[in-house]
This record gives structure tokens, sequence and C-alpha cells, in this order.
């Protein structure tokens, strides 16, 4: 379990490390960083595939998403009293991304190439990686450090002595991708790739979820839905069926959902009172529709380590999130959830666990901070220097 989150250099986010937990709440304000920190951690995500430079690129590459403001803001630039303005840049263009958990933790370190190193290329603005460390404990100190990467060098520890690994390795991809991995890598690895992300599932009328899907066995549902009638039935045959119909009647007293087959072909239907024929999926309101989706992801059969929901109120009616709240506390029995979130019922029916950690996040100059976390607050981190 992620204990820690730590993000420096990417977009709003100048220097912000979180505290987190079982389930994990971040809330604030419009435009006060909520989706930056949901994608800063996608981008995590994205170097355990080999992608965090192409994702970056999708962004409009490092300059695009790098901290724009002073690189160390005056106290009178945080009271009001002094001008806004830059300052002498002390440190190397950077974007930082990193976690610590129960087992191992992990950071990865993004710059500007040196111009010329690269000879003839249009790849000539792609970021680097600079620096990637593995260690195991909260935070990163040279005792506990097991992998390290500095450019195209990487050591590996072997009980109380290094040894070169890799001394090629390409400055466009992570570790992760380059390297035979020994068991901490490995682990790590795997571990992030089983990560899921939830954001905005689609509900209209040619949505995936509508539509009548060729099936089969599904125990981890598309990130869009499409095959939600396949992963409803999984739930039913090899997952907890009790608690999925449980979910159903919470939300929606006395109905219930079954799956047609023709052909090949499934189809998701609900049934329920007063009704004198089940609605297929392509008759349900958007918000009917979605909230099934959340019930066939949260109760999925094979949890992952981390599912992270983003906004998963959207078109959902305000008497529902206490349900959805119910379900996501249900969820983070076997995984850790992170939920962002702007609904105020949904957020107090999850900060009524005692598992429940609130981040929530302000603007101040541009730069996103969590609300009330002093100097002495923030949980203990540590870059690698380069």
């Amino acid at each position: 379990m992620l204990s820690t989150l730590a993000i420096a250099g990417y977009r709003s986010l100048r220097d912000l490390v979180v505290p987190t937990g079982r389930i994990t709440v971040v809330t604030g304000a419009n435009g006060s960083g909520k989706s930056n920190l949901y994608r800063a951690l996608r981008l995590i995500a994205e170097t355990a595939r080999g992608g965090v430079v192409p994702a970056l690129a999708r962004e409009g590459g490092l300059q695009s998403v790098l901290w724009g403001g002073a690189e160390n803001p005056s106290r009178g630039m945080r009271a009001g009293t002094a001008p806004i303005e830059g300052t002498t840049r002390h440190g190397p263009v950077a974007l930082r991304l990193g976690f610590a958990g129960d087992d191992f933790g992990y950071s990865i370190d993004l710059g500007l190439p040196v111009p010329g190193n690269a000879g003839p290329t249009l790849f000539a603005h792609d970021p680097e990686v600079k620096r990637e460390a593995i260690w195991s404990g909260p935070f990163l100190r040279a005792a506990n450090t097991l992998v390290d990467r500095r450019g195209p060098l990487l050591r590996v520890r072997e009980k109380r002595d290094w040894h070169v690994a890799a001394q090629h390795l390409d400055p466009f991809e992570s570790l992760f991708t380059q390297v035979p991995p020994t068991a901490e890598i490995t682990k790590l690895r795997e571990t992030i790739r089983r990560w899921r992300f939830y954001d905005h599932f689609r509900a209209d009328a040619t949505a995936p979820a509508r539509q009548a899907m060729p099936g089969s066995r599904t125990p981890v549902m598309h990130a869009d839905g499409r095959d939600l009638a396949a992963a409803w039935r999984t739930i039913v045959e090899i997952g907890d069926a009790q608690a999925l119909h449980a979910a159903v009647d919470d939300a929606f007293p006395g109905a219930s959902v079954s799956i047609r087959v023709d052909a090949g072909r499934f189809t998701l239907l609900f049934d329920q009172h007063g009704l004198l024929r089940p609605l297929s999926a392509a008759e349900l309101s958007d918000g009917t529709l979605r909230y099934l989706l959340w019930i066939a992801a949260l109760l999925t059969p094979r949890p992952p380590p981390l599912i992270v929901l983003n906004e998963p109120e959207t078109s959902l009616h305000p008497d529902l999130l206490p349900s959805l709240a119910r379900l996501i506390r249900r969820a983070a029995r076997s995984t850790q959830v992170w939920v962002v979130s702007h609904a105020p019922r949904l957020i107090a029916g999850l900060e009524e666990d005692e598992a429940c950690i609130p981040v929530h996040l302000e603007k101040t100059l541009g730069e996103t901070r969590v609300a009330g976390q002093g100097l002495l607050d923030a949980p203990a981190w540590h870059w690698p220097e380069r």
C-alpha cells in the first residue's frame, strides 16, 4: 500500500508531498490542482509500461507541463507584500515523481537533454531520465537504496556491495523496460502495472457500455466499460455475487440485474419493481448506467493494489452518493482506493471510515498545496540528487 506520494515540478505541483491511506480522498475548489495530482499519478503508472515520455509528449512536451512559477517564492510574495516575479534558477529543470509504500519506494527525475549529446535527431525535445531509485522504507536514504540509476548507468545493491547492472540505458525509457529484472524491480514493476484508473465513464447513446458485445470471462472491466455485461456475469460466477446484488439493492431498492446472451453477445438487463419488462443497458438513464459501471469496477474479483477514481459522482443523483460511498468503502477492504471528488455527500460518506485520509488542496500564487500542511506536517521525503 502507498503511504506517501511526492510530485515536484509538474504543472501547479511545485513541490507537493501528501500522505495516503487505505482510502485517500482528494478535494478542493475548481482549479486547485486535483486533476494535476490525478494526472501525475497516471504518469507514475506509465513508467512501468514504458510510456512516460510519450504521455508527456501528448501533454505538449516537458516544457509545457513544468511548473511555471518562481522556483522559490519569497515570504513577501506569499504574503502579498512583494511583487510576483521570477527568481534566479538554482536547480536543474526537473520533473520529479515518486511514492513510498509498504515494501518499496520509487522515484524518477526527468529533465531536458544536453544539446548535442544525442547526435542528429528529430527528438531533441524528448525529456530524458536523469535519475531513478528504488528503496525500502518510508523515504530514500543511502542505507536503504536498492537500485540506483544515474543517466545511462545503473547500479544494484547486493547485500552491502554494489554492482553495475547496466551502463548504456536509453535516456528516453525507465529502468523498468530496459534492465534484466531483479526481485525488487520485478515486484515493483508488476505492482505498478496492476494499478487501475477509472475516469469519466461514457453514458451517451453510443457509449460502449450500452451496446451488446461479444463476451468472455472478464475479471477486470475495461476502463471505458465496454465489457460491462461480461464483467458483471464474471463477478456472479467467480466473485462475490452476494455483494453485487446487495450493491444494486442499496442504490435501487428492489431492483435486480441479469445478463442475456444471444449468439455470443452479452447484454445487461435491469429489472425494477413496477416494470413489465427489464430494460437493456441501451435504455437506462445516464446515472443508472454509470452507477452499475462503478459497481462492476469496484467489486472486481481480482482487486488491484491501487484503484483511482476521478470524480465518480459525475451524472449521479445526489441521493446515490451515500450508496457510492458505502460501495467504495467496501472495495477498500481489499484494495487501496484514491478518490478525486468535489461532491460533499460522497466526501462525507467516505470520511466516516477511520481508514480515510482527506487531502484538501488549495492554490496560492499558482502553486497547489495541502491546506493546513506546515513544514513539519508533510511526510518525510528526499529526492535523489543528480
